[in-house]
C-alpha cells in the first residue's frame, strides 16, 4: 500500500535522484502524464517498480520536482534579464536567450509544461504553474508595452498576438531540439532573434 511504500523511502544520492527524475521527465514527454504508470519510469530506470518508491512516493511527486526545477530556474534567469535595467529590444532578446538554454537544460520539462500544464494546474499542488504562467505573461508584455511606448518597436504592433507569436515560436523548439547537436542554444536564440526582430526579407 502507498503509505507502507512511503515508510520504506530512504534518500538517494543527489546524482542518482537526479538520473531517475532525468529518466521519468523523458518517460512523462514520450508517453503523457495520465498514461505513464511507476512501473514504466522504472523499466527505463532499469528497477523494479517497488524499487523507486525508495526514493519518491508517487508519480505526482516525481512530477511536481521535475516541473518546479525548470521553473525555479528558469525564473533565476528572467529575474536576472528583468532586473537588469535593459531596454526593451535587449529585453526581448536576453529573454528568447534564456528560454532556449532553459530548453537546452530541461527540453522535457519544457515538453511536459506544454502538454500537461493546463489540466495539471486545476489541482492544488499544480496550482503554481497558473501563478507561473500570469508572471510569465506580464513579463513579456510588458516588455513589448514598454518598446512600443519608447518608440523601439512598431506603434501599430498588436501586443498580445506578438507574444503569443514569440512565446510559441521559441518554445515549440521543445519538440525537435536535441542537447549536444550542431547549434548551440545561444546561436539558435541568434538565429530566431534575426528573424522576429529584423524579417527574412531584403529591404529594397
Amino acid at each position: 500500500m502507498p503509505t507502507n511504500k512511503k515508510k520504506t523511502q530512504v534518500t538517494a544520492s543527489p546524482e542518482r535522484r537526479r538520473e531517475l527524475l532525468d529518466t521519468a521527465a523523458e518517460v512523462f514527454a514520450a508517453q503523457g502524464y495520465n498514461a505513464t504508470t511507476v512501473r514504466k519510469i522504472a523499466d527505463a530506470a532499469g528497477m523494479l517498480a517497488g524499487s523507486l518508491y525508495y526514493h519518491f512516493d508517487s508519480k505526482e511527486s516525481m512530477l511536481d520536482e521535475i516541473l518546479s526545477a525548470f521553473l525555479n530556474e528558469l525564473w533565476q534567469g528572467y529575474d536576472t534579464v528583468l532586473a537588469a535595467g535593459l531596454g526593451p529590444r535587449e529585453t526581448i532578446e536576453a529573454l528568447v536567450t534564456e528560454s532556449f538554454r532553459e530548453i537546452d537544460r530541461h527540453r522535457a520539462a519544457v515538453a511536459i509544461y506544454q502538454k500537461e500544464s493546463r489540466h495539471l494546474s486545476a489541482q492544488p499542488r499544480f496550482h503554481y504553474l497558473s501563478d507561473s504562467q500570469r508572471k510569465f505573461e506580464d513579463a513579456w508584455l510588458g516588455t513589448l508595452e514598454r518598446g512600443v511606448a519608447d518608440g523601439v518597436f512598431r506603434a501599430d504592433l498588436d501586443i498580445r498576438l506578438t507574444y503569443r507569436f514569440v512565446r510559441d515560436t521559441v518554445w515549440v523548439a521543445a519538440s525537435w531540439y536535441r542537447p549536444g547537436g550542431q547549434h548551440s542554444p545561444e546561436e539558435i536564440a541568434r538565429q530566431y532573434l534575426s528573424m522576429v526582430l529584423d524579417g527574412i526579407a531584403l529591404r529594397t
